[in-house]
């Protein structure tokens, strides 16, 4: 896998709390892309690089050429907040349409904890765009369990106004873990996001929840916040 060493320089005009709206800087180099923004670019890596940045500093870049290859790293943390340590998640991939409306899309993620001793993990996706919506798989390889991720982005279809996206994992732990009256060795998890712009303010409506309850959650490593149902209402409005 591949590390730009050049990410964290790139990223020191990009800093932006998470109250920031979403800001994409791009410019074209002969048969190259590149984007630099706060939040991720690409758009099946974007259902599946970690989505925690409340509370942090964060930012990525995005490179990609006209046949189609691209390479970008998407840190949702870069360590300066309390209890935040810094994360580099890197993909590279291929994109192609096979028409107007169909297309379809194959890469693989690196998660890296440059700062903790936290073991790299990697992630392998691919999907389907159809008619401007995202349909993905991913198979992840975590130290201590493996991942399998289905996600949907209904961007092509917004019934007033509102984007939709879900996504559903199975984890299966490596060893089971112990938990009051026995052991986890496996649960799911799932979140439905319902997004709409409303006065210059990018509104978000997320309900999150796991197969696990009670004395099971002490061994929840899911994508959510919390093991139990959670219902989030997240506002962001642009300061540039």
């Amino acid at each position: 896998m591949f590390k730009l060493s050049c990410l964290s320089a790139l990223l020191g005009s990009l800093l932006a709390c998470s109250v920031a709206h979403a800001q994409i800087f791009q410019r074209e180099m002969g048969a190259f892309d590149l984007k630099l923004g706060t939040t991720p670019t690409r758009s099946m890596a974007q259902g599946l690089v970690k989505p925690s940045v409340v509370g942090s500093f964060h930012g990525g870049l995005d490179l990609s050429h006209d046949s189609g290859f691209y390479v970008g790293q998407w840190s949702p943390s870069m360590g300066i907040s309390p209890g935040k340590d810094l994360e580099i998640d890197s993909y590279m991939g291929f994109k192609q349409p096979f028409d107007q409306t169909l297309g379809y899309e194959v890469g693989l993620i690196r998660y890296s904890y440059p700062e903790v001793t936290t073991p790299d993990s990697q992630e392998l996706f691919g999907g389907l765009t159809l008619l401007g919506s995202r349909f993905g798989i991913a198979f992840s390889n975590d130290p201590d369990k493996q991942n399998n991720t289905l996600f949907a982005d209904l961007s092509g279809n917004q019934p007033f106004g509102v984007g939709i996206s879900l996504k559903y994992t199975s984890h299966q732990f490596n060893t089971p873990v112990a938990v009051d009256g026995g052991y986890v060795g496996s649960f799911t998890d799932w979140s439905l996001k319902l997004s709409r712009p409303f006065m210059g303010i990018d509104l978000d409506l997320i309900y999150s929840d796991s197969s696990l309850s009670g004395s099971g959650c002490s061994a929840y490593a899911g994508h959510n916040s919390q093991c139990d149902g959670l219902v989030t209402l997240k506002a962001e409005h642009a300061f540039y």
